[in-house]
Protein backbone atom coordinates (compact mmCIF):
# COMPACT_ATOMS: atom_id res chain seq x y z
CA UNK A 1 0.00 0.00 0.00
CA UNK A 2 2.52 2.53 0.81
CA UNK A 3 4.74 1.46 -2.62
CA UNK A 4 0.50 2.55 -4.17
CA UNK A 5 0.57 5.43 -2.02
CA UNK A 6 3.82 6.57 -3.30
CA UNK A 7 3.32 5.88 -6.95
CA UNK A 8 0.35 7.84 -6.79
CA UNK A 9 1.62 10.76 -5.16
CA UNK A 10 4.50 10.84 -8.32
CA UNK A 11 1.67 10.71 -10.63
CA UNK A 12 0.00 13.85 -9.16
CA UNK A 13 3.21 15.62 -8.44
CA UNK A 14 4.05 14.87 -12.48
CA UNK A 15 0.41 16.14 -13.25
CA UNK A 16 0.44 18.98 -11.12
CA UNK A 17 3.75 20.07 -12.71
CA UNK A 18 2.40 20.09 -16.08
CA UNK A 19 -0.01 21.61 -15.43
CA UNK A 20 1.96 24.30 -13.84
CA UNK A 21 3.88 24.79 -16.90
CA UNK A 22 1.05 24.54 -19.36
CA UNK A 23 -0.42 27.38 -17.62
CA UNK A 24 2.90 29.43 -17.39
CA UNK A 25 3.00 28.91 -21.45
CA UNK A 26 -0.57 29.83 -22.13
CA UNK A 27 0.32 33.14 -20.03
CA UNK A 28 2.84 34.05 -22.06
CA UNK A 29 1.01 32.94 -25.47
CA UNK A 30 -1.87 35.25 -24.04
CA UNK A 31 0.26 38.24 -23.17
CA UNK A 32 2.65 38.07 -25.77
CA UNK A 33 1.23 41.01 -27.54
CA UNK A 34 0.99 43.15 -24.36
CA UNK A 35 4.61 42.44 -23.58
CA UNK A 36 6.14 43.20 -27.09
CA UNK A 37 4.34 45.90 -27.47
CA UNK A 38 3.71 48.37 -24.03
CA UNK A 39 1.39 50.73 -25.80
CA UNK A 40 0.32 52.47 -22.48
CA UNK A 41 4.11 52.89 -21.43
CA UNK A 42 4.82 54.45 -25.30
CA UNK A 43 1.36 57.08 -24.66
CA UNK A 44 2.66 58.36 -21.41
CA UNK A 45 5.43 60.35 -22.78
CA UNK A 46 4.30 63.88 -24.38
CA UNK A 47 6.93 65.96 -25.28
CA UNK A 48 6.88 69.51 -26.46
CA UNK A 49 7.45 69.49 -30.30
CA UNK A 50 8.72 72.49 -31.95
CA UNK A 51 5.91 74.67 -33.57
CA UNK A 52 7.99 74.24 -36.58
CA UNK A 53 7.03 70.43 -36.64
CA UNK A 54 4.26 68.80 -38.64
CA UNK A 55 2.21 66.46 -38.29
CA UNK A 56 1.57 63.52 -41.04
CA UNK A 57 -1.65 61.17 -41.65
CA UNK A 58 -1.79 58.39 -43.45
CA UNK A 59 -4.52 56.03 -44.03
CA UNK A 60 -3.26 52.26 -44.97
CA UNK A 61 -4.50 50.10 -47.78
CA UNK A 62 -7.13 48.59 -44.77
CA UNK A 63 -8.34 51.60 -43.57
CA UNK A 64 -5.75 51.86 -40.42
CA UNK A 65 -4.90 55.81 -39.97
CA UNK A 66 -1.39 56.29 -39.15
CA UNK A 67 -0.19 59.35 -37.77
CA UNK A 68 3.34 60.84 -37.76
CA UNK A 69 5.86 63.88 -37.38
CA UNK A 70 8.10 65.81 -39.44
CA UNK A 71 11.10 68.00 -38.71
CA UNK A 72 12.29 70.06 -41.41
CA UNK A 73 16.35 71.43 -41.13
CA UNK A 74 16.47 74.93 -39.83
CA UNK A 75 17.60 75.66 -43.43
CA UNK A 76 16.20 74.16 -46.48
CA UNK A 77 18.37 71.01 -47.53
CA UNK A 78 19.82 70.26 -51.00
CA UNK A 79 17.92 67.82 -53.24
CA UNK A 80 19.76 64.86 -52.82
CA UNK A 81 19.97 65.36 -48.54
CA UNK A 82 18.52 62.53 -47.50
CA UNK A 83 15.61 62.16 -45.43
CA UNK A 84 15.69 59.91 -42.44
CA UNK A 85 13.13 58.11 -41.38
CA UNK A 86 13.12 56.57 -37.31
CA UNK A 87 11.50 53.58 -36.15
CA UNK A 88 11.68 53.39 -32.60
CA UNK A 89 11.83 50.83 -30.12
CA UNK A 90 8.45 49.33 -28.65
CA UNK A 91 8.20 51.74 -26.13
CA UNK A 92 8.99 54.56 -28.13
CA UNK A 93 6.30 57.25 -29.48
CA UNK A 94 7.00 58.78 -32.93
CA UNK A 95 7.20 62.38 -30.90
CA UNK A 96 9.77 61.00 -28.74
CA UNK A 97 12.31 58.87 -31.83
CA UNK A 98 11.81 62.74 -34.15
CA UNK A 99 13.15 64.90 -31.12
CA UNK A 100 15.72 62.20 -30.44
CA UNK A 101 16.87 62.09 -34.21
CA UNK A 102 16.54 65.83 -34.23
CA UNK A 103 19.47 65.97 -31.39
CA UNK A 104 21.58 64.10 -33.01
CA UNK A 105 20.97 65.49 -37.09
CA UNK A 106 19.89 68.75 -36.65
CA UNK A 107 20.35 69.59 -40.26
CA UNK A 108 18.92 66.86 -41.47
CA UNK A 109 14.64 66.15 -42.34
CA UNK A 110 13.46 64.00 -39.93
CA UNK A 111 10.26 61.73 -40.10
CA UNK A 112 8.85 58.96 -37.86
CA UNK A 113 5.14 57.70 -37.29
CA UNK A 114 3.48 55.99 -34.37
CA UNK A 115 3.15 52.32 -34.92
CA UNK A 116 -0.31 51.05 -35.57
CA UNK A 117 -2.41 50.60 -32.15
CA UNK A 118 0.02 53.27 -30.88
CA UNK A 119 -2.16 56.79 -30.39
CA UNK A 120 -3.04 58.98 -31.97
CA UNK A 121 -2.67 55.59 -35.22
CA UNK A 122 -5.44 52.85 -34.91
CA UNK A 123 -5.56 49.57 -34.85
CA UNK A 124 -3.94 46.61 -33.20
CA UNK A 125 -0.23 46.75 -32.69
CA UNK A 126 0.92 43.37 -34.74
CA UNK A 127 4.54 42.74 -36.01
CA UNK A 128 3.33 41.80 -39.32
CA UNK A 129 1.51 45.31 -39.65
CA UNK A 130 4.41 47.28 -38.58
CA UNK A 131 6.58 45.42 -41.54
CA UNK A 132 3.52 46.70 -43.70
CA UNK A 133 2.99 49.93 -42.87
CA UNK A 134 7.13 50.57 -43.08
CA UNK A 135 6.28 50.62 -46.74
CA UNK A 136 3.58 52.28 -46.87
CA UNK A 137 4.54 55.29 -45.07
CA UNK A 138 7.93 54.95 -47.44
CA UNK A 139 5.54 54.64 -50.37
CA UNK A 140 3.51 57.71 -49.50
CA UNK A 141 6.97 60.04 -48.69
CA UNK A 142 8.11 59.43 -51.86
CA UNK A 143 4.66 60.10 -53.66
CA UNK A 144 4.85 63.73 -51.87
CA UNK A 145 8.16 64.24 -53.39
CA UNK A 146 10.70 62.13 -54.64
CA UNK A 147 14.11 61.93 -52.39
CA UNK A 148 16.43 59.37 -50.74
CA UNK A 149 15.96 58.05 -47.43
CA UNK A 150 18.16 56.37 -44.64
CA UNK A 151 16.38 54.16 -42.21
CA UNK A 152 17.27 54.91 -38.21
CA UNK A 153 15.53 51.64 -36.07
CA UNK A 154 16.09 51.88 -32.54
CA UNK A 155 15.43 47.89 -31.01
CA UNK A 156 12.37 46.30 -32.53
CA UNK A 157 12.32 49.43 -34.83
CA UNK A 158 15.84 48.08 -36.43
CA UNK A 159 13.87 45.27 -37.39
CA UNK A 160 11.15 47.46 -39.29
CA UNK A 161 14.28 49.55 -40.45
CA UNK A 162 15.84 46.11 -42.16
CA UNK A 163 12.59 45.31 -43.42
CA UNK A 164 12.16 48.74 -45.25
CA UNK A 165 15.69 47.89 -46.72
CA UNK A 166 14.78 44.83 -48.04
CA UNK A 167 11.65 45.64 -50.16
CA UNK A 168 12.44 49.38 -50.67
CA UNK A 169 15.54 51.49 -52.70
CA UNK A 170 17.14 52.82 -49.66
CA UNK A 171 20.37 55.04 -49.33
CA UNK A 172 21.42 53.04 -46.24
CA UNK A 173 19.78 51.93 -42.62
CA UNK A 174 21.47 52.53 -38.80
CA UNK A 175 20.26 49.72 -36.69
CA UNK A 176 20.80 50.51 -33.36
CA UNK A 177 20.51 47.59 -30.93
CA UNK A 178 19.19 45.07 -33.74
CA UNK A 179 18.24 41.46 -32.85
CA UNK A 180 18.71 38.85 -35.56
CA UNK A 181 15.31 37.43 -35.41
CA UNK A 182 11.81 37.99 -32.69
CA UNK A 183 11.89 34.00 -32.12
CA UNK A 184 15.79 33.99 -31.10
CA UNK A 185 15.36 36.94 -28.84
CA UNK A 186 11.91 35.44 -27.06
CA UNK A 187 13.22 31.86 -26.57
CA UNK A 188 16.32 33.84 -24.86
CA UNK A 189 14.19 35.18 -22.56
CA UNK A 190 12.07 32.49 -21.91
CA UNK A 191 13.66 29.28 -22.75
CA UNK A 192 11.32 26.96 -20.61
CA UNK A 193 8.68 28.16 -23.79
CA UNK A 194 7.94 26.81 -26.74
CA UNK A 195 8.14 29.97 -28.21
CA UNK A 196 8.56 28.68 -32.08
CA UNK A 197 5.44 27.19 -31.22
CA UNK A 198 3.61 29.84 -29.46
CA UNK A 199 5.01 33.09 -30.65
CA UNK A 200 2.92 35.33 -32.84
CA UNK A 201 4.79 37.99 -33.97
CA UNK A 202 7.71 37.35 -36.52
CA UNK A 203 10.37 40.16 -37.35
CA UNK A 204 13.53 38.17 -39.00
CA UNK A 205 16.13 40.97 -39.02
CA UNK A 206 19.07 38.21 -40.55
CA UNK A 207 16.40 37.32 -43.28
CA UNK A 208 16.15 41.32 -44.38
CA UNK A 209 19.74 42.06 -44.22
CA UNK A 210 20.98 39.21 -46.24
CA UNK A 211 18.51 39.90 -48.77
CA UNK A 212 19.82 43.24 -49.59
CA UNK A 213 22.94 45.19 -50.21
CA UNK A 214 22.06 48.17 -48.73
CA UNK A 215 24.49 50.07 -46.40
CA UNK A 216 24.12 49.06 -42.90
CA UNK A 217 25.71 50.31 -39.59
CA UNK A 218 25.13 48.25 -37.03
CA UNK A 219 25.49 49.93 -33.30
CA UNK A 220 25.36 47.40 -30.13
CA UNK A 221 25.58 48.00 -26.77
CA UNK A 222 28.38 45.80 -24.88
CA UNK A 223 26.32 44.80 -21.84
CA UNK A 224 22.70 44.84 -22.99
CA UNK A 225 20.28 42.41 -21.53
CA UNK A 226 17.41 43.10 -23.61
CA UNK A 227 18.72 42.56 -26.71
CA UNK A 228 22.08 40.36 -25.77
CA UNK A 229 25.28 40.49 -27.95
CA UNK A 230 24.70 37.33 -29.06
CA UNK A 231 21.78 37.80 -30.86
CA UNK A 232 23.31 40.99 -32.91
CA UNK A 233 26.40 39.08 -33.53
CA UNK A 234 24.86 37.00 -36.82
CA UNK A 235 24.06 40.39 -38.26
CA UNK A 236 27.54 40.96 -38.73
CA UNK A 237 27.88 38.00 -41.01
CA UNK A 238 24.66 38.23 -42.59
CA UNK A 239 24.99 41.69 -43.77
CA UNK A 240 26.78 42.50 -47.70
CA UNK A 241 27.80 45.90 -47.32
CA UNK A 242 28.18 46.46 -43.51
CA UNK A 243 29.98 50.11 -43.47
CA UNK A 244 30.31 50.71 -39.40
CA UNK A 245 29.96 47.77 -36.94
CA UNK A 246 30.20 49.58 -33.44
CA UNK A 247 29.46 47.85 -29.89
CA UNK A 248 29.99 50.63 -26.36
CA UNK A 249 30.90 47.97 -24.83
CA UNK A 250 29.71 49.52 -20.95
CA UNK A 251 26.34 50.48 -22.36
CA UNK A 252 23.16 48.66 -21.75
CA UNK A 253 19.71 48.82 -23.80
CA UNK A 254 18.41 51.85 -22.05
CA UNK A 255 21.15 53.83 -20.85
CA UNK A 256 23.05 53.46 -24.37
CA UNK A 257 21.06 56.45 -25.49
CA UNK A 258 23.11 58.77 -22.68
CA UNK A 259 26.69 57.21 -23.26
CA UNK A 260 28.87 60.06 -24.58
CA UNK A 261 30.13 57.55 -27.35
CA UNK A 262 26.65 57.27 -29.09
CA UNK A 263 26.56 59.92 -30.29
CA UNK A 264 29.75 59.98 -32.00
CA UNK A 265 28.79 56.26 -33.55
CA UNK A 266 26.05 57.56 -35.04
CA UNK A 267 27.78 60.56 -36.32
CA UNK A 268 29.96 58.21 -38.11
CA UNK A 269 27.31 56.17 -38.84
CA UNK A 270 25.42 58.52 -41.64
CA UNK A 271 28.68 59.40 -42.42
CA UNK A 272 30.19 56.19 -43.76
CA UNK A 273 26.74 55.80 -45.77
CA UNK A 274 26.50 58.76 -47.06
CA UNK A 275 30.10 58.07 -48.39
CA UNK A 276 29.27 55.07 -49.75
CA UNK A 277 26.62 56.64 -51.88
CA UNK A 278 28.91 59.43 -53.02
CA UNK A 279 27.11 61.99 -50.89
CA UNK A 280 28.54 64.32 -48.75
CA UNK A 281 27.99 65.00 -45.29
CA UNK A 282 24.74 67.76 -44.63
CA UNK A 283 26.62 70.93 -43.49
Amino acid sequence: MRRQAMGMWIIYLVLGACLLYAGLVAVVAITQTKLLFPVQMASAAHPRLPPAAERLEITTPDSEHLVGVRMRPPEPAPAAAPLLLGFGGNAWNADVMALYLRSLYPNSEIVAFHYRGYPPSSGHPRAAALLEDALVVFDHLQQERPRPVIAVGFSIGSGVAAYLARHRPLVGQILVTPFDSLEALAAEHFPWAPTGLVLRHRIDTIDYLRGTGTPAALVAAGSDTIVPPRRSEPLRGAAPNLVLDRTIAEAGHNDLYDHPDFAQAMHEALARILAAGGRPLPP
